[in-house]
């Protein structure tokens, strides 16, 4: 696996939780001597919703929700078996979404 290489989006509508998540993962592989690319801040997906808020009539009064989808891209270079176990083992918080591509 020496030269391949471990990219990892993470997901969640959190930026404090999903920064917390992309450090214990950073510490994680650097402690086991690979190399980290990252973490990436990408995009944040906005997403919004109109809804009236009266059942019957009154088309004026609308309420707007906002929906905010945080991501980070963190690219781990040259792990090793360490690397992935120890990437294997790690707790993280519920509420973060996690894609890794070898």
């Amino acid at each position: 696996m020496a030269d391949q290489k471990i990219r990892i989006r993470l997901k969640a509508y959190d930026h404090k939780i999903l920064d917390q998540s992309a450090a214990q993962i950073v510490d994680a592989a650097e402690r086991t001597g690979a190399v980290v690319a990252g973490p990436v801040p990408l995009p944040t997906k906005t997403e919004r919703y109109t809804v009236t808020r009266s059942p019957f009539i009154d088309k004026d009064s609308q309420e707007h929700f906002e929906m905010r989808t945080h991501k980070r891209l963190i690219d781990v270079i040259k792990p090793s078996q360490k690397t992935i176990n120890a990437l294997m083992r790690l707790n993280l918080p519920a509420g973060v979404e996690i894609e890794i591509k070898l």
